[in-house]
C-alpha cells in the first residue's frame, strides 16, 4: 500500500478526496431525507418525529460512536466537550442557517413538549455536572447514576414521542409515495454517504490546513468542530430547500437530545465523565442555545421559527466563535 500513502501525501489528491467527501454529504442528505420522508408517510407519523428519531440518531451517530470507545478505553472525559460544542451548533448555527433559507414552522406538540425538553435536558447536564464540580461531591463529572438518570430520561421522552407521533398539521411539502423497502434503501445510503463523507471531508481538510500551517487549536475549533456536525448541517439544508421544515428541526431536536441522553448516559455508565475542561462560559452559551429557541416561540412570526430568529441565532454563534478564537 506504499503507492496509496505516497498518493494520500499529495496535496492535489487530499483536495480531491475532500471534494469527493463534500459530494457524498450533499448526496447523502438528499437521500436520507427523501427516504425518511417516505417512511413518516408511509406509516402516518410526523416528519418531525422521523427527523427526531432516524434522522436526529444517525446523524449523531458519528460522535456516538467516538464516545462509546473512548469510554471503553477509559478516556472519555472528551466526549462532554463533543456533546457541548456539538449541540451549541447544532442550535445556534445549522438552525440558524434553515431558519433563515425556509422558516419553520412549530407544531402544538412542538411548542408543548420538544422545545421545553430541549431546554429541559440542557438545564440537567448542567445541574448534574456542577454539583460536582461547585460543590466537589464524589468524582468531578457525571457519575453512572447520572448515566442512568439521563438514560431513563431518553426512553421516556421516546415513548412519549412514538406514543402521540401522529403527523399534525405542519405546513411542509408532501412527500413522494415510495415504496417502503426503496424509502429504508435511501435511509441507509444516507447515512452511511453522510458518515463517509464527513470523515473524508474532515481528515483531509485537517491535512490540507496542516500544510498550509494552521495552528492544530485553530483547526479544532473550525473544521473538527464544523465536521462533527457536517451531517446534520447537509440534511437540515436538504430539508429546508425541499420544504420539509419540520423534519429540519426535529433533526436538531433529536441530535440535542440524543447527544445528551444517550450519548452522554452510555457513556457514563461505560465510564464517569468529567466536566474538567468545560469552561462555565462554554455551558453558559449551551444554555444560551437552548433558551434561544424557547425565545423564538414569542418573538417575531407565531409559530414559526422564521429569519428573524435565524439571524439572531447566528449572531450569537458569531460571538461565541469571536471569543473561543481570541483565547487561542
Amino acid at each position: 500500500m506504499i503507492w496509496w500513502q505516497a498518493l494520500n501525501d499529495l496535496a492535489w489528491f487530499q483536495a480531491l478526496l475532500l471534494l469527493g467527501g463534500l459530494a457524498l454529504i450533499v448526496f447523502g442528505a438528499d437521500w436520507l431525507v427523501d427516504g425518511a420522508s417516505g417512511v413518516a408517510r408511509r406509516f402516518g407519523l410526523s416528519e418531525f418525529v422521523i427527523g427526531l428519531t432516524i434522522v436526529g440518531m444517525g446523524t449523531s451517530a458519528p460522535e456516538m460512536v467516538v464516545s462509546f470507545i473512548g469510554a471503553f478505553q477509559g478516556n472519555a472525559d472528551i466526549a462532554i466537550g463533543n456533546v457541548v460544542g456539538s449541540n451549541i451548533m447544532n442550535t445556534l448555527l445549522i438552525l440558524g442557517l434553515t431558519a433563515i433559507i425556509l422558516p419553520m414552522a412549530v407544531t402544538p406538540s412542538n411548542r408543548k413538549r420538544d422545545i421545553p425538553m430541549n431546554l429541559g435536558i440542557t438545564v440537567l447536564l448542567i445541574l448534574l455536572g456542577l454539583k460536582y464540580t461547585i460543590f466537589r461531591l464524589g468524582s468531578n463529572g457525571l457519575s453512572r447514576w447520572d448515566g442512568g438518570i439521563l438514560i431513563a430520561v431518553f426512553i421516556l421522552y421516546m415513548w412519549s414521542c412514538f406514543t402521540t407521533g401522529q403527523a399534525e398539521e405542519e405546513g411542509d411539502a408532501p412527500a413522494k409515495k415510495r415504496s417502503v423497502g426503496l424509502c429504508l434503501l435511501l435511509i441507509a445510503a444516507g447515512l452511511a454517504g453522510l458518515i463517509i463523507g464527513g470523515n473524508l471531508f474532515v481528515n483531509n481538510a485537517t491535512k490540507l490546513a496542516h500544510e498550509m500551517g494552521v495552528s492544530d487549536k485553530f483547526i479544532a475549533i473550525t473544521i473538527l468542530a464544523g465536521g462533527t456536525s457536517m451531517p446534520e448541517l447537509a440534511t437540515c439544508v436538504v430539508a429546508a430547500a425541499k420544504k420539509k421544515g419540520q423534519l429540519a428541526l426535529g433533526n436538531i431536536i433529536g441530535s440535542n437530545v440524543f447527544n445528551i441522553l444517550l450519548i452522554l448516559g452510555g457513556s457514563a455508565l461505560i465510564h464517569p465523565l468529567s466536566f474538567e475542561h468545560i469552561t462555565f462560559v462554554d455551558l453558559g452559551v449551551l444554555l444560551v442555545s437552548a433558551l434561544a429557541l424557547v425565545s423564538a416561540l414569542f418573538i417575531g412570526k407565531k409559530n414559526k421559527i422564521d429569519r428573524l430568529d435565524g439571524s439572531l441565532f447566528l449572531l450569537v454563534w458569531a460571538a461565541y466563535m469571536a471569543f473561543l478564537i481570541s483565547k487561542l
